[in-house]
């Protein structure tokens, strides 16, 4: 049986590799977009054009052609109302990163899955990566001893305000580096350790971006009931210049050995006559993700990350966000 699935706005930038993805799948996908564009992008039914996918006018004509699932790419502030739509409707979703801006906003959307008896994921590519993989089984079969220490990059290109402006706007976005790359880092945790943040210090700045709107870089420290400590480092610090978005590092610490794993090392990097060249070889993380989400469609069982982790790993950023406010550690909700 063919799939049906539809995209819902092509606001975040990561809509070319999920449908890039979806269509080595062989599913049929329908999209449309949502919110203002920025002057100059491509968006819409252009886009659409662009990525090889049907065009619809608006998400109930997408919802009208019952599909099978969807995946959301609006923006952060626009996650819960979409998600609640397609379940509603008895669609399966996978939601991009964050689940949504606020703790109160993303117990809605678990709750309404719950309701419809409908899969909720939360888009966390990094998740799909060999590397992870093998750290995880590592720990879980007693290689590094007792965790103790976690420390964690995501630096990356800050989003072209001229393009994507919504991740400057903390109305739309809910946030900056924070909320941007701490996630990511989050769900690692959530998966390595198996157990819920307790509570959260951080600090931020904008000194990169003084202009941004938002907190540019930051650093985040989080402690674990079981006494592990975890420490993310995330920026938009990597120069428009650089020949890559960034990267994402993981290091941890245990009592018996240590392990670091780069998730995206895998590329040839040089020179040509246009310049700068980085060619990544490895996995395609955007499509082993859609291929699990698909997978669980078909079967009905209940993919991982799923909406819980989505909740839990906004919960972190929430709380980074309160301890910058207050300048004290603050608890996870």
């Amino acid at each position: 049986m063919t799939l049906t699935v539809g995209l819902l706005s092509f606001a975040h930038p990561h809509v070319y590799g999920y449908a890039a993805a979806l269509a080595d799948q062989g599913v049929r996908v329908i999209g449309t977009d949502t919110g203002t564009p920025d002057p100059g992008t491509v968006r819409g039914a252009d886009l659409a054009a662009q990525l090889g996918i049907t065009y619809a006018e608006d998400v109930a004509s997408v919802l009208a052609e019952a599909p099978d699932a969807v995946v959301i790419c609006s923006e952060n502030s626009r996650h819960r109302e979409l998600t609640e739509q397609a379940l509603a409707a008895g669609v399966h979703v996978l939601c991009e990163k964050p689940l949504a801006t606020s703790d109160e906003d993303a117990a809605a959307m678990v709750a309404a899955a719950e309701r419809a008896g409908r899969i909720l994921m939360t888009a966390y590519p990094v998740r799909f990566a060999p590397a992870f993989a093998d750290l995880v089984a590592r720990a879980r079969a007693g290689q590094l001893g007792q965790i103790l220490a976690v420390h964690g990059t995501n630096n990356g290109k800050m989003p072209r305000p001229s393009e994507r402006s919504w991740f400057t706007d903390p109305a739309r976005s809910g946030g900056g580096a924070l909320m941007d790359h701490v996630v990511h880092l989050a769900d690692l945790l959530d998966e390595l350790l198996g157990e819920p943040a307790e509570n959260v210090h951080a600090v931020t700045n904008q000194i990169l971006h003084a202009d941004a709107g938002v907190e540019t870089g930051g650093v985040v420290s989080v402690a674990y009931p079981s006494g592990v400590i975890a420490q993310i480092d995330c920026s938009w610090s990597v120069p428009d210049s650089a020949p890559t978005w960034g990267g994402l590092t993981l290091e941890v610490h245990g009592t018996r050995g240590s392990m670091r794993i780069d998730p995206f090392a895998e590329h040839v990097h040089g020179y040509d006559a246009s310049g700068a060249v980085w060619q990544p070889y490895g996995t395609d993380l955007d499509a082993r993700m859609i291929a699990t989400f698909l997978d669980a469609v078909r079967s009905g069982t209940r993919p991982q990350p799923d909406g819980g982790v989505g909740a839990r790993t906004l919960a972190i950023v929430t709380a980074a966000q309160r301890s910058v406010a207050s300048g004290r550690p603050e608890t996870t909700l």
